[in-house]
């Protein structure tokens, strides 16, 4: 009988280990006072997260142009990668967060209507290190993102080296003074009113570093 029950013991572990699956919270809520709004974010926490002592690193990812904070999950399956990384052992237990970044392209608004970078830089990161187990240093944050959002962790990353130890900025838009500055009327504002201002005009439509 002792033997029965240490093989089921052994079957339930084994069973456990690899059908462990992070905890996804989607729609979470931060009041933010810059943006004088909420802003939702989802978040990925690892299968040990509430069983464990320990804090983990964390990375930010950022979503592409019209898509939300539950992209990544709903049409990315980052918690299904994220699962499969750690059970491997090709990446440690960590925290993704993965905030919703509107059509901001994730910078301050040349206008100063949507200043999201302030939002992000001075409520999010503080948001996410006070209210979960995260390593709160350099070296156990990253930052990366799709298209727009590869925009945005390119621009955190070269704009705040002290807080990002890495950056993947994946198939990231990237603009030129000129290309903004020259952008036609309508196609500027349909794309890029809401992060720069509306019916701006040349070097108006630059946002300051």
């Amino acid at each position: 009988m002792k033997r029965i029950y240490l093989l089921i013991v052994l079957i339930l572990s084994f069973t456990i280990n690899n059908f462990a699956q992070g905890i996804v919270k989607e729609s979470q809520v931060i009041k933010s006072a810059i943006l004088n709004k909420e802003v939702h974010y989802s978040i990925y926490l690892p299968s040990d997260y509430h069983s464990s002592d320990r804090a983990y690193p964390v990375t930010y990812l950022l979503h592409g142009y019209g898509d939300a904070d539950d992209g990544w999950i709903q049409f990315g399956e980052i918690n299904r990668l994220a699962d499969e990384g750690i059970k491997t052992g090709k990446m440690p237990p960590m925290i993704i967060v993965t905030p919703d970044g509107f059509t901001s392209f994730y910078i301050n608004a040349a206008n100063g209507t949507l200043n999201y970078e302030d939002f992000f830089i001075k409520e999010l990161i503080p948001h996410i290190e006070k209210t979960y187990k995260v390593k709160a240093e350099r070296k156990y944050r990253g930052i990366a993102g799709l298209s727009m959002g590869g925009y945005g962790a390119l621009i955190y990353a070269l704009k705040h080296p002290d807080l990002f130890v890495a950056s993947a900025p994946l198939s990231a838009v990237v603009w030129t003074d000129n290309d903004i500055i020259e952008l036609d009327d309508n196609l500027y504002n349909g794309l890029l009113s809401n992060s720069m201002g509306k019916n701006l005009k040349g070097k108006d439509r630059l946002t300051p570093t």
